[in-house]
């Protein structure tokens, strides 16, 4: 069953819902809008959904309901976007997977590139490289001359075939020419789970994840992606720092919709998104958790989600990523 959550006030219908140009702008929303989250309640994604789309509601007064479904590596939620009525009163809480699926999956029921419509980044969570605590490995120098002096030997773990960090550790090894096995787990708990336990080497988590382990000493974070250090891990250097200025792994969260919604629709929601962005309740909590708010037109989403794509669609043929 889909958790569904009701937010901010109830509007009353209006016989205009369809129109478009100045009286639809006036009139949108005059529903409730439904934000499918592509993931089970609880998780890092969906606290990110909630945190904006509740403020969006409060500011707004209008009624948004966030309703999770989750599978299949996010396909099945963002399948039900693409195909659903292009009015402005469904929508997905789009992220990486949208860069990453479509080079992974060879027969999507959608096409991640023509069924959505870029409406609002919301935010990037960097990815954090983490080791056991007891690991010798102090920088990413010495993770690199030790996979070197052991090809094949070293291991990493991850959430899961085709996510995001999986992927991460696959475009290290293509930049650093290192040779590392990937193993992959049911979820981030049970890969950091066997990291604490010295199971596995290392591993590419979000910061979001990772950050509780590391505050908890029982895991070391050696290296960060993004241009600056994370405020609530100061003291750990970027991969650019350490001479890595070509990795980053940025996991993206924004607002989609299906492709050909209505552009006052579109420009209504990102207007109103940008304004959540902006309270500084809502981008403390953001940083908190490990997250940088974003902002930006709809096109400046366009053209970054282009990119996204290009550099997963390298990486998952260079590094032949298979799923199973």
């Amino acid at each position: 069953m889909n958790r569904r959550l009701l937010i901010g006030a109830a509007t009353a219908a209006s016989a205009l819902a369809f129109a478009t140009g100045p009286s639809f702008a006036q009139a949108y929303p005059t529903k409730p809008v439904t934000v499918i989250v592509p993931f089970a309640a609880g998780g890092g994604s969906d606290n990110i959904a909630r945190l904006i789309i509740t403020k969006l509601g409060e500011r707004t007064g209008k009624t948004f309901i966030i309703e999770n479904k989750g599978g299949a590596g996010t396909n099945i939620g963002n399948e039900a976007v693409a195909r659903a009525t292009a009015d402005g009163y469904t929508l997905l809480l789009g992220q990486i997977t949208l860069s990453i699926n479509p080079h992974l999956y060879p027969n999507l029921k959608y096409d991640a590139d023509k069924s959505f419509a870029p409406v609002a980044h919301i935010a990037t969570a960097p990815t954090v490289l983490i080791v056991p605590a007891a690991s010798p490995i102090k920088d990413v120098k010495g993770l690199v001359d030790a996979a070197k002096a052991k090809p094949g030997k070293l291991n990493f773990g991850s959430g899961g075939a085709g996510t995001s960090v999986h992927l991460g550790g696959e475009l290290f090894k293509l930049l650093t020419k290192t040779d590392m096995v990937h193993v992959p787990y049911k979820g981030s708990a049970p890969a950091v789970t066997d990291l604490i336990g010295g199971q596995i080497e290392m591993m590419f988590d979000t910061a979001s994840s990772a950050l509780p382990h590391v505050k908890g000493g029982k895991v070391r974070a050696i290296a960060v992606t993004g241009n600056a250090r994370l405020r609530e891990l100061s003291d750990v250097p970027t991969f650019a720092e350490q001479g890595m200025k070509d990795f980053d792994v940025p996991v993206w969260y924004g607002i989609v919709a299906p492709a050909g919604t209505p552009a006052p629709a579109v420009q209504w929601l990102n207007t109103e998104i940008n304004a959540v962005l902006k309270d500084p309740t809502v981008a403390e909590r953001l940083v908190v958790i490990g997250a940088v708010p974003v902002g930006g037109t709809p096109a400046q989403m366009g053209e970054f989600m282009k990119a996204q794509s290009a550099r997963w669609a390298r990486v998952v043929k260079e590094g032949n990523v298979k799923v199973e």
